[in-house]
């Protein structure tokens, strides 16, 4: 017997371990694609777009540890149905698993290879150094001689990074070799999943962009004013904000974006990448990157300052039809902000924030959330400062860091 795809215009697979993704579930759809949705058990009653989702699968045990093997074995019944064309993974922890099924069911896009580059933090620092790259000094953990001599010739202190968390998930920050040697070994074998780099104080920024071809199509850069690290660490508020596109800053980050997706091979998507701009001699060092939309909210600012939906327009790169050019939407060039906190209440309430700037508020128990938007930088980073000030005495709430994120 065979089967058909119908009047579809083509057949999309997304995997979503955490509940993200939404407009790009929409825009898929209101393409003419039909829509297939494998997600966690545990979040299948989140508020999933459904009139846009043809079909969902869901899989059982923790959102970011999914088991292979079952995901293979249940796929398999939906091939002989389905000519599914793409497969898409809407979160950081979904990375690899799209890979290993686009590998096993010979589907194009980026296979396990290319993808640890986008995913595997000592993968991305070997693949960034090789290509020349500056970048923070590093080594894999593994061999003791090693150690001991990235030790006596990198001062402290250092990090010791999950080779495939998220975000400053697991992170451990240590300042001492003693303190290491003890780390390390209540790992014990575990110690080859993280890789080791120097701690390196400077200002963070981020680039979401997005890819057609190899082409940087879209890019905008952005600063961190409390980096994700510090609000995981140190129990901060979070902020950042983008940069005016004619400055120094925006510049450099934009061209070392670029040189980056060309020496990764990323081809067609969205990214998000991380660089820190060294205090003690002003340059820009790569840390590392994702081939997603970027996480906490931040595809709202951006959309806030250029109009620009990144889940979208990813969405529409990876419908398009064969011979179909990919045409980028007006861009705007407005300034935005973002200040998100852990909060006391359950539902905190932001109505006395009532500036007309304010373009977007957070809808999460246990999170107090704004977005400005305006013309003026200045304006932004004047009420991001302002309002950290507010939501410590009206809101702020701190957690101890995990070793696994819990949304």
């Amino acid at each position: 017997m065979s089967y058909s795809n119908g009047n579809h215009a083509g057949t999309i697979l997304c995997l979503a371990s955490y509940f993200k993704g939404t407009d790009f579930l929409t825009a898929c759809k209101s393409r003419g694609w039909k829509v297939l949705l494998v997600t966690s058990l545990s979040i299948k009653d989140e508020a999933w777009p459904r009139e846009s989702i043809d079909e969902f699968f869901f899989m059982p045990g923790a959102k970011d540890d999914w088991d292979m093997h079952q995901l293979i074995q249940g796929m398999n019944g939906v091939i002989l149905r389905e000519k599914i064309e793409r497969i898409v993974a809407l979160d950081d922890f979904d990375v690899e698993k799209a890979a290993h099924l686009r590998e096993h069911f010979r589907i194009g896009g980026m296979g396990q290879t290319r993808a640890r580059y986008f995913r595997d933090k000592l993968a991305m620092r070997v693949m960034a150094k090789e290509s020349g790259m500056i970048i923070p000094s590093f080594i894999a953990p593994f061999h003791h001689d090693a150690i001991h001599a990235f030790t006596a010739n990198t001062p402290p202190p250092w990090v010791l990074k999950p080779r495939s968390q998220a975000s400053a998930t697991g992170i451990k920050k240590l300042h001492s070799a003693e303190e290491l040697w003890k780390v390390l070994d209540t790992m014990g074998a575990d110690r080859v999943n993280y890789v080791l780099e120097h701690f390196l104080p400077g200002d963070v920024y981020h680039v979401d962009s997005l890819i057609v071809h190899g082409k940087v199509v879209f890019a905008r850069a952005s600063k961190y004013m409390s980096p994700p690290m510090a609000v995981s660490h140190d129990g901060g508020i979070f902020r950042s904000h983008t940069l005016p596109e004619d400055g120094e800053e925006s510049i450099a980050l934009v061209y070392w974006n670029q040189q980056l997706m060309d020496r990764f091979g990323m081809r067609n998507g969205a990214a998000h990448t991380e660089f820190i701009r060294a205090f003690a001699d002003g340059q820009y060092y790569f840390l590392e990157t994702s081939s997603r939309v970027g996480g906490a909210n931040l595809a709202e600012m951006v959309e806030a300052a250029s109009g620009i939906n990144l889940w979208a327009e990813w969405a529409k790169m990876e419908t398009l039809a064969v011979g179909e050019s990919y045409t980028l939407p007006e861009v705007r060039h407005d300034q935005a902000g973002i200040i998100i906190s852990l909060a006391r209440q359950q539902q905190p309430d932001t109505g006395a924030y009532s500036d007309t700037e304010i373009d977007w508020r957070m809808g999460k128990e246990y999170h107090a959330g704004l977005i400005v938007k305006s013309p003026d930088p200045e304006r932004i980073i004047h009420l991001l400062n302002q309002y950290a000030e507010r939501f410590m005495h009206d809101f702020h709430a701190t957690a101890p860091p995990l070793d696994r994120p819990s949304s």
